[in-house]
């Protein structure tokens, strides 16, 4: 008999199929409705809810809350990070190589639906940001995104100007487009959303430097 034909085969090696925990997707589907309860009640005007409406608006116990965050800031931190996840993904770019007025515009019209879907949240964050680093952090990262998107739909424009002016304008732009600006221009004048987004069209538009001609 040969030596291959006495070498033993090697035994198959059987993966046991990955075992699914019911209990712990129940337990995250649980904290996702927290979540979404917590900012659903922000939305609707309430400045800080409480864990009691929380668990009531999401269909819980208070000891359900508790038992999937330590406190309050835990659920803050939760929530301020799935509303901005939301915000990425309900926001993206559009028409970044159109013309001017396009790109202004378009740009213009996802920056105020993120205001009005996003405000109460965000004066939320400014609220308890001065005893949290992580909130803070959280701030500094929703503005960091505004500066983003403002380079990425103007780049032509600001591509004509010296790092100091381009700077300058860009914090310039961050500011006229704050959810403060667009909360005033809503709640305090009263402006349409349309009326809102066409004061802030005019005042980009004349901003921007003048944009290069195609070569």
């Amino acid at each position: 008999m040969s030596q291959d034909s006495m070498t033993a085969a090697p035994t198959p090696v059987t993966r046991k199929p990955t075992r699914i925990d019911g209990r712990r997707l129940r337990s995250e589907r649980t904290k996702q409705l927290i979540v979404e309860a917590y900012l659903a009640l922000l939305r609707e005007g309430s400045r800080n809810p409480t864990a009691a409406q929380t668990a009531e608006r999401a269909g819980y116990s208070v000891r359900s809350v508790f038992e999937r965050f330590p406190d309050l800031h835990a659920l803050r931190v939760m929530a301020t990070d799935y509303s901005l996840s939301q915000a990425a993904a309900l926001a993206p770019a559009r028409h970044v190589d159109g013309d001017r007025a396009m790109r202004i515009k378009s740009q213009v019209e996802t920056r105020a639906g993120t205001c009005e879907r996003g405000l109460l949240l965000w004066r939320m964050l400014l609220v308890f940001q001065q005893d949290s680093d992580e909130l803070k952090q959280r701030v500094k990262l929703g503005r960091d995104r505004t500066i983003a998107r403002l380079e990425q739909m103007y780049a032509r424009e600001l591509g004509t100007l010296d790092e100091v002016s381009r700077k300058r304008l860009l914090i310039a732009l961050e500011a006229l487009t704050d959810m403060e600006s667009w909360a005033r221009m809503r709640h305090f004048y009263k402006l349409s959303i349309e009326e809102a987004c066409t004061l802030w069209i005019r005042a980009i538009d004349r901003l921007l430097p003048p944009t290069p001609a195609v070569s």
